[in-house]
C-alpha cells in the first residue's frame, strides 16, 4: 500500500498506522479507509421491509405538529424515501411533504 500525502499540509511524511494515518510534519491524524456504511433496514409497523418508491398506508390516526389536522388511519403515501434521522420516511400526502415514522405505516 503507498503512502497518502497530507490531506492538511500536502507533504508525504507519513506514518502508517493499524487504522490511520499521521502526517510527521503537522501531526494531523484520518482513517485509512472509511467504515463501511451498514445497508440500513427499514421495516414497518408489521416487520415488512420498506424501500424507496413503496406505497404505504397509516395504521393509526396522526396529528399533525403544530395544528389541529388529523392524517386519518389508511391515508396512502405513494413512491416514499427512505431517509436517515428519526423520521426515516419522507413523502408527500395529499399535495403535502411529510416526514413519518416507519412504525405509524404498513406497507401495500
Amino acid at each position: 500500500m503507498t503512502k497518502p500525502a497530507c490531506p492538511a499540509c500536502s507533504l508525504e511524511d507519513v506514518l502508517s498506522h493499524p487504522d490511520r494515518w499521521e502526517c510527521t510534519t503537522c501531526g494531523h491524524e484520518w482513517p485509512k479507509e472509511a467504515a463501511p456504511e451498514a445497508a440500513r433496514i427499514v421495516k414497518d409497523a408489521h416487520g415488512n421491509v420498506l424501500a424507496d418508491g413503496d406505497t404505504v398506508a397509516l395504521v393509526k390516526d396522526l396529528k399533525l405538529g403544530g395544528g389541529s389536522q388529523v392524517l386519518k388511519q389508511g391515508t396512502k403515501a405513494k413512491n416514499i424515501r427512505l431517509v436517515p434521522g428519526d423520521h426515516e420516511i419522507s413523502c408527500k400526502i395529499e399535495g403535502s411533504a411529510m416526514a413519518l415514522k416507519a412504525c405509524f405505516v404498513k406497507k401495500i
